[in-house]
């Protein structure tokens, strides 16, 4: 069994003009929530729920500490219509380590700037199409 920390964890995106960037050292929480759809079958006389599955969705929120490099790749590609390329290795890239891989579109980005902490940033980006597994 491999665990990892979080530290370790990468984020490439699109910039807006088709480039990955990796955004890795700009991002402090990742996630990317993963759900299928489900379609009731339930018919008269049952007396029990049934369901078959339906489609696939994913999401994934970024957020981090605010520097004017990410700032650029990400005010950048917010609305455009194109979708972004990610990459995201939750245990790192090394050799081996598992990577998913697809295409986004970037929903939604703030920039907070607390008057006693650290300016920081969140994005968010719905998955367009399906999630690929694979390995660095």
């Amino acid at each position: 069994m491999a665990f990892g920390h979080g530290k370790s964890a990468v984020f490439k995106l699109d910039d807006s003009g088709g480039t990955l960037r990796d955004l890795s050292s700009y991002i402090n929480e990742a996630s990317m929530p993963r759900d299928i759809e489900t379609a009731e079958t339930t018919a008269f006389g049952s007396s029990a729920k049934s369901y078959i599955t339906g489609l696939s969705d994913a999401t994934i929120s970024i957020s981090g500490i605010f520097d004017a490099v990410s700032d650029g790749y990400l005010a950048g590609a917010l609305g455009q219509s194109a979708t972004l390329s990610f990459e995201y290795g939750p245990l790192g890239s090394t050799a081996s380590m598992i990577k998913y891989t697809g295409e986004a579109i970037l929903t939604s980005y703030e920039v907070s700037s607390p008057v006693g902490d650290v300016v920081t940033f969140s994005a968010d980006l719905q998955v367009t199409g399906a999630v690929t597994r694979t390995t660095w």
